[in-house]
């Protein structure tokens, strides 16, 4: 070990250090002990990696954030942003926010956040602490995110419009701190963030703690070389070089020279904005992966062995030792008190935990005691037996209880004198206790405060008779145009979005006005594409990632569904991510610009909205709508609708398309017809057709899929044709197979219906090439004409006789 640094220690400082990497050990030590006595449900650890994360903590401060995994709970610790109790909180799953604000017992334990948000939803002050994105277990899914928490930074730094902004950024003084192990850079997310950090030169600094493994897996299996900091050599930015990242190296158990190591990359980081990678060799992992096994299965007695010896924590006892700090007793002394203090921890937590809990069972048992007789049927007591069953647990869970009493009140007998009585209190204790399982464990998917996308009020958009006619284009530039006059935060990046103006010409002569810092082309790389979104969403700003075309999104499906879709839910309102995705979609040509695959996104994004407009007049509505909410969104562009007249509205950049509510092209009387985006213009067709051989169609468009019609539009119209058509370009049993869920069964719209329900969709392979491959493939005009015509037929066959 290192025996000198330049960084002054004090004695104090080191010793705390040393209680802490141990009551870190402890706490891992007995949180394993925890799941395999039942008493929690699953267990991941930082065990082994304490000294390192102590070091790199020293350089982390307010402002800054941290986009890291589940190792890092001495890092953490070490930050002041998390605590030993709040370690036992998380591991069993504590759901209430003030004893587990880090997620709310929506996630597994050691998935850290801080807290971004008031309760009212308005922002803190995020230069006065010390910051966490949320985690998520995927590995390197952490990665996409903290490339957008370092690229915010060079945002505040580099436009002074944003230098007023101080509760989000210091001029652009915050580093963005990423963890990742060994194994995990193996992904491709890791490899992507690395390429785009080079490229953006931002204050990105990534620690690869390295134990030798991926779970069972050694590292030769995972990394050419078997050494992660060889083989990002090819990154690293030479004297003469204008991108790049600079490597560093260090020993695990090395306390000064991971200090010293730290100290000098982060700095370097911070002052010349420049992504870093530390690769942390030679750290351990004394209890394996995680509780669902052992390491002793697949490491060698020899590998064993080692790790004991090159223990941290050990190490650092050692160096202690022969460098004077302390004795063996004082430190035996520290190690006694981290001990006593994990014990105390555990036992507080437990309490906290299960205490609620028990109080619930006794008020549930308290209502059946009230019974003045025994309920039997069949000669048994069921209500007894339930609620016997129930006191004889030692330790129930909320699932006990709730299931109990669901059970109970089956069993209440009908010569139970207060048997009314008895009902009306189980039933208003079971309503109770299920509004309150919902907030624990479904609130804030989407937001809940004042800036709900979907309370955002519509302003129409207004026409005079001699609006102009333009291409749809000209509409969505003009309507940027506006919204980059008046806001400062918003920004706009993806492929070709920049210096051509975007590949449809939406955003064309913006960049040249507004600046490359503010509408910036990228690589081509939807995965951090959608990542700067999203880091920069959490630091405040207003980002539009471009995903150039909806098939091209599945690129960055995974970081959307796991990461973005779930921020402010296993936060539980703790964080958001207003990002808006911006995309282009349905038919065109060929497999790849063509497709519209909407039941995968939105049935994988839930917790994101997914807007579909029919032209770009309603498009810029919706950006214009989301823009003042707190939601993110997708909006997927009619992909053929460029170059299409629209009428221009006069009140440009100020009118609003609510969320949630459809529109009735054409009233009818016959037959609801429901569809979206481009198909609207060919229902059209159908429709107009459809009305020379007098068959009257309403035609709704939804406008958007989630949320979806919140008014309850497309009832009222079934209500009055009642009959029904869902119409879309996805696959059968997609999307329109969503829109008759939501119509049918929630709504009960089936009561309604004279006439069997109609989907029409695609085939279900992909859009073949050329016009015919689309005819083809997709449903045209003459499909919805001879759907509803059939329709029709059976019902009067007299009057629609068979055309052929």
């Amino acid at each position: 070990m290192s025996t000198t640094t330049k960084i002054k220690l004090t004695k104090e400082e080191i010793l705390n250090d040393y209680y802490l990497a141990h009551l870190s050990r402890n706490i891992s030590i007995m949180g394993r002990k925890e799941v395999l006595t039942g008493k929690a449900k699953f267990g991941i650890f930082g065990d082994g990696k304490e000294l390192a994360q102590i070091a790199l903590a020293k350089t982390f401060k307010d402002g800054d954030w941290r986009s890291g995994y589940y190792r890092d709970q001495t890092f953490m610790m070490a930050a002041g942003l998390f605590t030993d109790v709040e370690f036992f909180a998380q591991l069993y799953g504590q759901t209430d926010i003030e004893l587990n604000p880090g997620n709310a017992g929506r996630t597994f334990n050691n998935h850290f956040a801080t807290r971004s948000l008031n309760h009212d939803g308005s922002w803190k002050d995020l230069t006065k602490q010390k910051n966490s994105s949320p985690d998520i277990s995927p590995t390197a899914g952490q990665m996409p995110r903290l490339l957008g928490l370092a690229w915010a930074s060079k945002l505040f730094k580099n436009n002074k419009e944003l230098w007023g902004f101080e509760q989000f950024s210091r001029q652009g003084n915050e580093v963005a701190f990423g963890t990742i192990g060994d194994a995990s850079t193996s992904e491709g997310h890791f490899w992507e963030t690395l390429n785009a950090a080079a490229v953006l030169q931002v204050p990105m600094v990534v620690a690869v703690w390295d134990d030798g493994y991926g779970i069972s897996v050694p590292k030769d299996y995972q990394t050419a070389k078997g050494n992660i900091s060889e083989l990002v050599k090819g990154f690293e930015k030479g004297k003469n070089d204008v991108n790049g990242i600079y490597v560093y190296r260090v020993k695990g158990w090395d306390y000064p020279a991971l200090i010293e190591t730290f100290t000098q990359g982060v700095e370097r980081s911070r002052n010349e904005h420049v992504p870093v990678l530390f690769h942390v060799t030679e750290v351990t992992q004394p209890q394996g992966h995680s509780t669902s096994g052992s390491h002793e299965r697949y490491k060698s007695p020899e590998r064993m062995q080692w790790e004991k010896d090159f223990d941290c924590n050990t190490r650092f006892r050692n160096w202690i030792i022969a460098e004077g700090y302390a004795s063996e007793n004082e430190l035996n002394d520290i190690e006694a008190k981290a001990q006593n203090d994990a014990k105390a921890a555990r036992e507080k937590a437990w309490a906290d935990f299960t205490d609620p809990i028990k109080k619930e069972r006794d008020e549930l048992i308290k209502i059946i005691d009230n019974r003045s007789c025994f309920c039997k049927r069949e000669h048994v007591d069921k209500v007894g037996q339930i609620t016997e069953q129930l006191k004889a647990i030692p330790n129930p869970i909320r699932k006990d209880i709730v299931s109990a009493a669901k059970r109970i009140l089956r069993h209440v007998c009908s010569d139970c004198t207060i048997r009314e009585k008895l009902q009306a209190d189980l039933t208003a204790w079971i309503e109770r206790n299920m509004a309150d399982g919902y907030d624990r464990y479904s609130s804030h998917l989407y937001s809940e405060t004042d800036s709900a996308a979907w309370k955002i009020k519509g302003v129409p958009p207004i026409f005079k008779d001699d609006s102009p006619m333009v291409a749809g284009r000209e509409i969505l530039r003009d309507n940027w145009n506006f919204q980059f006059q008046k806001n400062p935060l918003l920004v706009i990046f993806g492929e070709d979005v920049g210096s051509i103006g975007g590949v449809n010409q939406t955003y064309e002569g913006l960049q040249k006005k507004y600046g490359e810092i503010r509408i910036s082309d990228t690589g081509i790389r939807e995965n951090t594409i959608l990542g700067q979104g999203l880091g920069l969403a959490l630091r405040g700003l207003r980002p539009v990632a471009e995903i150039q075309y909806f098939d091209y999104l599945l690129y960055a499906l995974q970081t959307i569904s796991d990461d973005l879709a779930t921020i402010r839910w296993r936060t539980k309102s703790g964080q958001m991510a207003p990002l808006i995705i911006s995309t282009r979609g349905h038919r065109l040509e060929g497999v790849w610009h063509a497709g519209s695959p909407l039941s995968m996104v939105i049935n994988s994004i839930r917790g994101v909205y997914v807007c579909v407009p029919r032209n770009m007049t309603q498009a810029a509505g919706f950006y214009n709508t989301l823009l003042e909410a707190d939601d993110p969104a997708l909006v997927i562009e009619p992909l053929n609708g460029y170059r299409l007249k629209e009428k221009r509205p006069e009140n440009i950049g100020e009118y609003k398309i609510p969320l949630g509510v459809p529109e009735i092209i054409r009233e009818g009387t016959d037959v609801t017809l429901v569809t979206y985006g481009s198909c609207v213009r060919i229902a059209q067709e159908a429709v107009d057709h459809l009305w020379e051989f007098g068959i009257s169609v309403e035609l709704i468009d939804v406008q958007t899929l989630l949320p979806f019609d919140l008014p309850n539009l497309i009832l009222q119209s079934i209500k009055k044709t009642n009959r029904v058509v869902f119409f879309d370009e996805d696959v059968p049993g997609g999307a329109t197979a969503y829109m008759m869920q939501k119509v049918l069964e929630e709504r009960s719209g089936y009561r309604y219906l004279d006439s069997p329900l109609k989907t029409i969709t695609a085939r279900e392979h992909r859009p073949a090439y050329t016009t015919d491959g689309d005819y083809f493939s997709n449903p045209n005009a003459e499909d919805v004409f001879d759907s509803i015509y059939e329709m029709m037929n059976e019902a009067n066959p007299k009057r629609y006789p068979k055309l052929f």
